[in-house]
């Protein structure tokens, strides 16, 4: 398996200009959640780190920035899950396998990979939150000697809203993942635990000088996510956090992004807590 330092930046993508990918394979996992694996020309890999972004174009319909869902070890393609919330999205999701996608990226800053080895990794993941996230699972997996324990936290609306249900079957299996589900109300069917994702942390045994917790999800989580790891005594400089935000173009140049003069597309969208605190109030 690939470390992070094996997998290089593809500079032939023209940051600028879309290229156009085809979708290998495609499938609807909720309502509104679909999952597309896409295909660089000469299968060249995408180059990415995890927690970095890429802008799918659909040409005559627009673009918009999604995460990139799959790990950088997989090689030959990379993975999408996009969620229909606007009109760009609601068109690709009629977009099935033969078809193209423009791509630009990817882009950003994503996890910091090289401070994670030999550390234990706490994910903690709200809703669509899992997407990048996932990302970096992978990646840990698929290197899993090279760090400590992984300790997944998940939470959803509902559990018809719960993403790679199949994925999640695998790890929760694996005795080497520690994997904690919920969701905000149950439905008759569910057997799990119900109530939001901070009712999971107060019985985490965590090593707080080993562990680095990566958060992804709704702004409104992250607040009281925050909150519930300081009071654990979880160092401020081992959370870290991806902030969701407009960003259009993806190279610092549009400013949609800005957060009081902080382009999330170049220095996030991960970022560590400790460099995002003085931006609170304006998340």
């Amino acid at each position: 398996m690939k470390r992070l330092q094996e997998v290089k930046s593809n500079e032939a993508l023209d940051l600028y200009y879309p290229t156009m990918c085809e979708i290998v394979d495609a499938k609807q996992l909720t309502d509104l959640e679909k999952w597309y694996e896409l295909k660089l020309p000469g299968g060249q890999d995408l180059g990415h780190e995890p927690g970095q972004f890429v802008e799918v174009s659909a040409f005559g319909i627009g673009e918009a920035p999604i995460s990139i869902s799959s790990s950088p070890s997989k090689e030959g393609s990379f993975e999408l899950c996009i969620r229909q919330v606007g009109t760009l999205t609601k068109v690709l999701k009629r977009y099935e396998k033969g078809d193209t996608l423009g791509i630009r990226g990817p882009f950003g800053k994503g996890y910091p990979i090289e401070k994670m080895y030999g550390k234990d990794i706490l994910i903690v993941a709200g809703g669509i939150g899992l997407v990048p996230l996932r990302s970096l699972i992978n990646f840990v997996l698929d290197n899993r000697q090279e760090f400590g324990r992984l300790i997944i936290l998940y939470g959803a609306k509902n559990p018809s809203e719960l993403l790679f249900t199949d994925e999640l079957d695998v790890w929760q299996r694996r005795d080497d993942v520690e994997l904690h589900v919920t969701v905000d109300q149950g439905d008759p069917s569910w057997e799990g635990n119900t109530g939001v994702i901070t009712t999971l942390i107060p019985e985490l045994d965590l090593n707080l000088n080993k562990t680095i917790a990566a958060i992804t999800g709704p702004p409104i989580m992250y607040k009281f996510v925050v909150m519930s790891l300081k009071s654990k005594q979880l160092p401020d400089s081992h959370i870290y956090l991806s902030l969701e935000r407009r960003m259009k173009c993806g190279v610092g140049k549009c400013g949609h992004c800005q957060i009081n003069g902080v382009y999330c597309c170049q220095e996030g969208p991960v970022f560590n807590y400790v460099d995002i605190k003085p931006l609170e109030e304006a998340l």
